[in-house]
Formats: C-alpha cells, structure tokens, sequence
C-alpha cells in the first residue's frame, strides 16, 4: 500500500495503471490483480477454505489451467496466512508442493512468474536467495539485482535470507558478495546485509 501511494505521488499515476499498461495477456491477467488486492495482513486461517481452495488449484494444474480465473483469484487475493494453509494443504494431499507441479513446462513464462510469485508469499528468503544466486554467479555481477535484493531486504529479512544463501550454497552471503564486488560498493554491500554482525 505504501508502495502504491509513493508510486502515484512520484509519477502521477496508479501503480496499477501503469502495470495494465506495459504488460499483455496471461501476465496483465496475473500482475494486475497482484498489485490491486488489498489484503488482509493478519494469521487467521479458514481451514475448511484452506482445503477447499487446495483441491481447486490441484485440478486447475493438473488439467493445465494455468491461467483460470480461480489460480488467479486464490494467488491473488488471501493473506499470507491463509495461502500458506492453502498451499501446505495442496501438499499434504496431493504429494507434491504446488510450485513442482508448476514446473511442468519449465520455458513457460507464465508458470515462471506464477512459481515466483507463491515463491515471494511463501518463502521469500528462498527466492531472494536464488535472486542473489542469480545475480552473484553471473559472469560479472548484477548489479542492479544485487542491489536491488540488498537494500530492499536489509531492514526486513536478511538474516533469513543469509541463512537460505548458506544452506543452498555452502558459503556465508557476506563471503560471496566480497568476492563479487569491491571498494565501496562492496563495503556498502556487506555494511547493509549485517556482516561480521554477532
């Protein structure tokens, strides 16, 4: 919300009506609903809502309806909390967490977006840490993805973030970040992300 209204008052415009303008198609019908939502930020959970909107997800990616109203709408509109219920349903009962049922089709653009998504609500220091992956093992860094993940994340969750960087990759982010960057981009990187923080 706060995002949306420093979006309006620098550009004059809605965060929305500028997303439905620049994109098309499957990821308008995704994005738009995204940033429109207001949700509830609270940790009641409807079970029975839970399960219901598990199995509904289950048979609109079993039968590759990627893009049906109903995906959409469950993405687009719960709380974290309620999702999180949804999604840990859908994988007691089916046997499969949702995002590995969306890799069906792995150079699908739409299920890219739709996994990072889940992925965002669900566990967002996994996928800032395949972000930061992403960006630190290219041949010369991504800055502008480094930075982006780093100042972002730094007041929120990074030591989440740290801790699923070290898990996937064996090495402390602080170690990876030092060995991709330098001088003062490098100090500012390390002073932000906490290293050598007890």
């Amino acid at each position: 919300l706060n995002v949306k209204k420093a979006y309006h008052a620098r550009y004059k415009k809605s965060l929305e009506e500028d997303v439905a303008h620049h994109t098309t198609g499957e990821y308008r019908k995704l994005l738009v609903p995204l940033v429109s939502a207001f949700r509830y930020e609270g940790e009641e959970v409807n079970m029975t809502l839970a399960k219901s909107e598990a199995k509904i997800l289950h048979d609109k990616i079993s039968d590759k309806h990627y893009t049906d109203e109903e995906v959409i709408r469950i993405v687009s509109t719960r709380s974290k909390a309620q999702l999180n219920a949804t999604l840990n349903h859908y994988n007691t009962s089916f046997g499969n967490a949702i995002n590995k049922d969306l890799k069906a089709d792995p150079s699908d653009e739409f299920l890219k977006l739709l996994r990072a998504v889940i992925k965002c609500f669900t566990t967002p220091e996994q996928y800032f840490e395949k972000v930061l992956r992403q960006a630190i093992n290219k041949l010369g860094s991504d800055e502008w993805a480094l930075t982006r993940v780093v100042t972002t994340r730094a007041e929120v969750d990074m030591v989440r973030i740290k801790e699923a960087y070290q898990r996937r990759n064996s090495i402390p982010l602080e170690q990876a970040i030092a060995k991709d960057t330098s001088g003062d981009y490098e100090k500012f990187l390390l002073a932000l992300i906490g290293a050598g923080d007890a």
